[in-house]
């Protein structure tokens, strides 16, 4: 299909279109300099229903640069928040990422996010842009797990181009499309639980077993069940991160899938040889994020979900799950 003509749906957008912008922000896209094709997933690419050639012409380069919006996408941000590091940070959100819409594969919706596109309003004092070495290793490994087997958010293609993004040092900005079954997370729920909008808690976990388990829609446990599936997902990505030897690095709650889907490359490590002290992230200075702590820390997230459920299920019914 044409690039022009992409379905794109948005479930999300038009679910949520009446909370004067409580769960997300529109936002443009603000283009990269120069944009430059570097990679294109073509397994991904056929999947999506997509021509892998029409990505590699101009108007395929101007989408996935943030250049180029055909007139049926709706980008947004969306907000969230998070414990990060244990700690409650409060107010997150999609600093660096703009959801361009959702395609419909075999009667399931697949979100396409761009990184590295631009400011949006939760960019907070972030610059909105991604570099390339970051960008290609979420390429690269998004795209292994899913090989090896494991649940993840996946990478549709790589850009490269001339703006220039300072972190240590001056380099190049890039743009990452990545593609997701869902981009909610923990800490969407905690958002508005902290906030005291169980209305908002409910409207969410509603939204989610509406896409994603239609079958509970009228089941008056489907609550209890949106949270069983997510202990269980999580601690079976969890035991195959483990057996492989993957190091996720920054385990925060605003960077937990909903689904239980390994989402978020930042400081990611695999361990050559096992060493259960094993720690990636450098800025984790006391090890809260090793290898071996992984499986404590996805339940102390899941008792920080469990928290967030808080008024849509009682405290001990939220135990025993």
């Amino acid at each position: 299909m044409s690039l022009q003509t992409l379905p794109f749906q948005h479930s999300f957008a038009e679910r949520f279109a009446s909370e004067d912008n409580r769960f997300y922000s529109p936002v443009a896209p603000d283009g990269l300099a120069r944009p430059r094709m570097v990679s294109i997933n073509h397994a991904l690419a056929s999947l999506l229903n997509i021509d892998p050639r029409d990505l590699t012409g101009e108007k395929g380069v101007g989408l996935m640069s943030g250049n180029w919006v055909p007139d049926n996408a709706q980008p947004i941000a969306v907000v969230y928040s998070g414990h990060q590091f244990g700690v409650w940070a409060g107010q997150l959100g999609d600093g660096r990422a703009i959801t361009l819409g959702e395609l419909p594969v075999d009667g399931e919706l697949w979100d396409i996010q761009l990184k590295g596109a631009g400011l949006t309003p939760y960019s907070r004092f972030a610059d909105g842009r991604a570099v390339m070495r970051s960008s290609i290793r979420e390429y690269l490994c998004s795209e292994a797990l899913h090989g090896l087997g494991i649940p993840t958010t996946r990478a549709l293609c790589v850009v490269d181009s001339d703006t220039e993004v300072e972190r240590e040092r001056i380099e190049r900005g890039a743009a990452l499309c990545r593609v997701a079954r869902s981009h909610i997370r923990f800490g969407s729920f905690e958002h508005f639980h902290y906030r005291k909008q169980p209305e908002a808690v409910s409207g969410l976990a509603d939204y989610v077993i509406e896409r994603h388990f239609p079958a509970w829609q009228k089941n008056k446990d489907r609550y209890r069940l949106l949270l069983q599936n997510a202990v269980l997902t999580t601690a079976r990505l969890i035991a195959r991160w483990q057996s492989v030897g993957f190091n996720h690095g920054v385990m925060n709650t605003d960077n937990m899938s909903i689904l239980g889907e390994t989402l978020d490359y930042g400081p990611f490590g695999f361990l050559d040889a096992y060493d259960p002290e094993f720690i990636c992230n450098h800025s984790d200075s006391y090890g809260r994020y090793a290898f071996k702590n992984q499986p404590a820390i996805g339940l102390w997230n899941l008792n920080a979900l469990a928290n967030a459920f808080l008024s849509l299920l009682p405290a001990e019914e939220l135990k025993e799950v």
